[in-house]
């Protein structure tokens, strides 16, 4: 840096006096609504958690013909999208026909579990339309409702007619821990 560079610096500096604090303070302009904390408090984890959680009193009922379609925040559109065209290969599959609704609830819990603890991410639960059933759809809205409460579970959506469906409902679980660290040392390397 020159002397006529420094002078000038010095010049147009001259005036301005030191900040007495060393850190900026960030606010954040998001607001948390009564309903996001209500979802957050009936959010239940499958690690540590038993069926009692999950409701066998009320769901809301759905129609048999309904197409389900759920996708927690942070999941990206091309993710969900990919999911409800079937894209993703099926790792697991849970048929729930002929099970009471106590039963479907302790094996939709116990295969997650499972899915989980073996890195599978996408599976089919079979429910069935429940045309049927009275009132109908039943074991449909309560097993759609059960898997909007598991954190694990990412998205939900109806499968496809190859695969079942408004009868069947494709399920994409979290990541885990070791799938995250694989997917970001892949990145890198492609970009780095």
């Amino acid at each position: 840096m020159s002397n006529d560079d420094l002078d000038l610096f010095q010049q147009m500096m001259g005036d301005v006096t030191p900040l007495n604090y060393d850190t900026a303070e960030h606010k954040k302009n998001h607001q948390v609504t009564e309903t996001h904390l209500a979802k957050r408090a009936a959010a239940v984890s499958l690690e540590g958690k038993d069926a009692d959680g999950l409701s066998l009193d009320h769901a809301p009922m759905l129609k048999p013909d309904d197409i389900v379609e759920y996708k927690r925040d942070g999941v990206q559109d091309g993710v969900y999208r990919k999911l409800r065209l079937g894209k993703y290969p099926i790792q697991a599959k849970l048929d729930l026909h002929r099970r009471t609704l106590k039963q479907a609830r302790e094996d939709v819990l116990a295969f997650l579990r499972q899915s989980m603890a073996l890195d599978i991410r996408t599976v089919l639960i079979v429910h069935g339309r429940g045309e049927r059933a009275n009132p109908p759809a039943l074991m449909k809205s309560f097993v759609c409702h059960w898997l909007q409460q598991l954190t694990e579970v990412q998205c939900i959506h109806s499968a496809q007619r190859f695969h079942g469906g408004s009868g069947a409902s494709y399920v994409l679980l979290r990541k885990s821990d070791e799938k995250k660290l694989e997917t970001r040392e892949r990145h890198q390397k492609r970009l780095g």
